[in-house]
């Protein structure tokens, strides 16, 4: 293994725009538009993303550049926080891989040094740092505790910041598990944060004031185990993407099973657009992007499904239901604009 290489100390912001038709390239084989990462040496390793719906801006951290990528999802426009520590490890380039967005400030996990930094939304400058204990998955801004909930899987565990200080985040617990977590969902409104354990075929539900577990489903995904999750939390329906299909669970009972909807091979991180009750699936091995309309009842029917690249597992949307799948193998972002609903 290599050892760890660090950027210059001081963050520097890269403010290189790039225009609307200098940034977007039709793939007219594929029915979407690529957006090219600045300064993309190829591939580009990518998994959580996250929106900033306020401001209209997906965070892409883009590990194996040391760069968090900040795209305009109006403009295309781009600037990148530089200055985070990669590794090689098992012929890996390891570094920034998860973000969420919160009051002020987003909140970046490393792979490459366990780290979760905070970065200022306006200024895009880095400030306070904490290492964990084992290296952070996904990292879940949960607003009415002030906290983050980061996925540790390699220790079994949750691991909890307390970001009451948004620029400082400082360790607060452990949750330890019987399992190794992946992919989350916040429901804000109730009150819940929701995990699987991939190697256990499970879903958990915890209450975020108390951090007690309170509840545990079975999506029975097989054994691949589940991956993602969204939530619908008006109607109260918890979206799980298997690696093949999504299932629908009745999210304030007992995680009854509502429905299955077959997506292709290759799920990971799904979205969904609650205003048009849509949700996004990319399947990474059968190379497509999926619409999926989720009824009040839990009912999953298609609206459309639209070819990719091998390998796009990962997709969020904005506000406006703008698409954004990441292609790490060629160092993009595929946009797709969700169709207008029928008058």
């Amino acid at each position: 293994m290599r050892t760890t290489r660090r950027t210059a100390p001081l963050l520097s912001l890269v403010c290189g725009l790039f225009t609307l038709a200098s940034a977007l390239a039709a793939v007219p084989a594929l029915g979407l538009k690529a957006l090219a990462l600045p300064g993309s040496p190829g591939r580009v390793a990518m998994d959580y993303l996250a929106v900033d719906l306020a401001r209209s801006q997906v965070w892409v951290p883009a590990g194996n550049t040391g760069k968090v990528d900040v795209v305009d999802s109006r403009t295309f426009t781009m600037r990148s926080v530089d200055g985070f520590a990669t590794v090689e490890k098992n012929g890996r380039a390891l570094g920034p891989s998860s973000v969420c967005v919160g009051e002020g400030y987003a909140y970046v996990g490393n792979r490459a040094n366990s780290e979760v930094c905070a970065v200022d939304v306006k200024t895009l400058k880095r400030a306070g740092c904490v290492t964990l204990a084992s290296s952070p998955d996904g990292v879940a801004c949960v607003a009415p505790t002030h906290e983050l909930w980061v996925t540790t899987p390699h220790d079994s565990s949750l691991t909890l910041l307390d970001v009451s200080a948004p620029a400082a985040p400082k360790l607060k617990e452990v949750l330890h598990l019987e399992g190794e977590p992946e992919g989350y969902a916040v429901d804000v409104q109730h009150g819940r944060f929701f995990t699987n354990l991939e190697d256990k075929d499970a879903t958990l539900v915890f209450d975020v004031k108390s951090h007690q577990l309170i509840a545990r489903w079975e999506p029975n995904c097989g054994s691949a185990g589940p991956r993602g999750l969204v939530i619908d939390s008006e109607r109260q329906i918890l979206v799980v993407a298997c690696t093949d299909h999504l299932v629908s669970l009745k999210a304030d009972k007992d995680g009854q099973r509502l429905g299955t909807f077959p997506t292709g091979n290759g799920l990971d991180n799904i979205d969904y657009a609650p205003s048009a009750h849509t949700l996004f699936a990319a399947a990474g091995k059968s190379g497509n992007l999926t619409l999926v309309k989720l009824a009040a009842n839990g009912t999953m029917t298609a609206l459309s499904t639209t070819p990719t690249s091998p390998g796009t597992r990962v997709v969020v949307v904005d506000a406006s239901g703008k698409a954004f799948v990441a292609d790490s193998a060629r160092g993009r972002l595929l946009v797709s604009q969700m169709p207008a609903p029928a008058p």
